[in-house]
């Protein structure tokens, strides 16, 4: 039997660290994944964390916001002493629940959905009055979790575990295979993702991104894809496995020529 991405190159733009696991779902479905990094994560410094840290010592409920939060978040945790008991642990969706729980943290609480309105529809956030939260992020993000949780009552602090950069890439190796009709689709997980894509690529590879079908596991990140420029966008389901299943139904129902 065929597999569905066979002869199909996909561009997955994940910080290296979390390339990996699109890279190899990618090549189950019979496809080649060319891994081009388009966002760097970096921890920030210990002593950024002192005040956060002594915040999350009295709290009542800690949300991570991504799996960076909790990968990044839960190494300074642990290095002082880590999550009381007491605590009450949620997860902006499954996989930063899985994320979590690789780093030991088991039953955090997650929606279903991968964004914030989804935890914050949540029952277990709607009674929050004189709750002392705790929410583990990179530095600057949405407001939207901490406004609508103040506004319910809860007195919020965040820990900013981690800094979101533009890496330093040569996007020749890139440039040359796109130009090859080498690159079938673009992964992205962030419209901060896209910019830095666009800026590294320059104006002849900004051409290239334009006309290539590009594939976003939200729909606020289709928007944003669509806002720039780009000339087929497709919303898919959340996180690496929501990808998949977008490039594989979006391959499937194609005829003719690839595009």
């Amino acid at each position: 039997m065929t597999q569905p991405l066979a002869g199909r190159t996909i561009l997955v733009t994940r910080p290296a660290h979390q390339a990996g696991r699109l890279a190899q779902k990618v090549a189950a479905a019979g496809g080649e994944a060319f891994v081009f990094p388009a966002l760097g994560i970096e921890p920030v410094a210990a002593d950024r964390l002192v005040e956060g840290l002594a915040y999350l010592a009295a709290a009542d409920i800690v949300i991570f916001v991504s799996p960076n939060a909790a990968q990044f978040g839960m190494a300074a945790i642990h290095a002082g002493g880590g999550l009381s008991g007491a605590l009450r642990v949620f997860a902006v969706g499954p996989g930063t629940a899985r994320a979590l729980a690789a780093q030991g943290v088991e039953g955090a609480i997650a929606p279903d959905g991968q964004d914030s309105e989804a935890l914050l529809a949540l029952p277990d956030l709607q009674a929050v009055a004189g709750r002392r939260v705790v929410i583990v992020r990179g530095v600057g993000g949405r407001p939207l979790m901490a406004d609508t949780l103040r506004a319910r009552g809860a007195d919020v602090h965040f820990m900013e575990c981690y800094r979101r950069t533009c890496p330093h890439a040569d996007p020749a190796p890139l440039l040359a295979r796109w130009q090859a009709e080498g690159i079938d689709a673009v992964t992205v997980a962030s419209a901060e993702t896209l910019h830095n894509l666009a800026t590294l690529l320059g104006e002849p590879g900004g051409r290239l991104l334009a006309a290539t079908p590009l594939f976003a596991p939200h729909e606020k990140i289709a928007e944003a894809a669509r806002r720039f420029g780009i000339a087929h966008v497709i919303a898919t389901p959340g996180g690496d496995d929501g990808l998949l299943d977008g490039l594989v139904n979006w391959f499937r129902n194609k005829t003719g020529s690839k595009t």
